[in-house]
């Protein structure tokens, strides 16, 4: 089997309808680790005619299948992103290049290109998100989106716990907290395929709230 430079973790709940489009986007040399986290449509099938390998991990939640995907990574450095159309995995390339020149996590500020890409409510909160990391850890960071990279055994090392919508946030907090190098780099951001489950339900805004904030309330102590 050949060995990619770089597997990409891609967490799925129901996201038959992006997924052609976003694996069509995989840079030359790179894996992708599609984690259905129990879809009840085609995601799987459509991922592994796309050519992706697929992880079955049904216990739900996007921090649950962020590192059921990072766990099954063997590549030195691991990419992440959302499966919904939103981000163009083709802009991974930069953020790694900012690994191997000796970063050791690397966020994707997100810049909304489309109209609705990213709604007001959801700009308001993650720039509230941001300051409070700020104040908190010093790291200067505008955004805790969900493209990401970083190197894989440092990321496990950090032994988290959360696994629902706290996850990103706790993984910035606690590498920050170990004194990780942390860069953060420009990504478009598009409308996403289909319905959002956080910032597009009021029972998914509620729950991502919720576990930021139990994250930065542990992090302030």
């Amino acid at each position: 089997m050949t060995v990619s430079a770089v597997d990409v973790v891609l967490p799925c709940l129901d996201e038959e309808g992006a997924l052609t489009r976003v694996l069509a986007g995989l840079p030359d040399g790179y894996r992708a680790l599609v984690v259905d986290n129990g879809s009840t449509d085609r995601s799987a099938e459509v991922a592994r005619a796309a050519g992706a390998t697929v992880i079955a991990h049904p216990v739900r939640g996007y921090g649950a299948a962020v590192h059921a995907g990072l766990e099954a990574s063997v590549t030195d450095i691991v990419g992440f992103a959302d499966a919904d159309g939103s981000l163009d995995l083709g802009e991974l390339p930069a953020l790694v290049a900012l690994v191997e020149g000796g970063a050791d996590l690397v966020l994707g500020r997100r810049v909304p290109v489309e109209r609705g890409a990213m709604p007001l409510h959801a700009r308001a909160g993650n720039a509230v998100i941001a300051r409070r990391v700020r104040a908190i850890t010093g790291v200067r960071l505008r955004d805790i989106g969900p493209m990401r990279a970083g190197r894989r055994e440092a990321l496990l090392a950090l032994g988290l716990d959360d696994r629902r919508s706290g996850y990103p946030l706790e993984l910035v907090l606690r590498a920050a907290a170990e004194g990780l190098r942390i860069a953060e780099v420009d990504v478009t951001y598009r409308r996403r395929i289909g319905v959002s489950k956080v910032t597009g339900t009021v029972r998914g805004t509620i729950t991502a709230v919720r576990d930021m904030s139990a994250r930065l309330r542990e992090a302030a102590r």
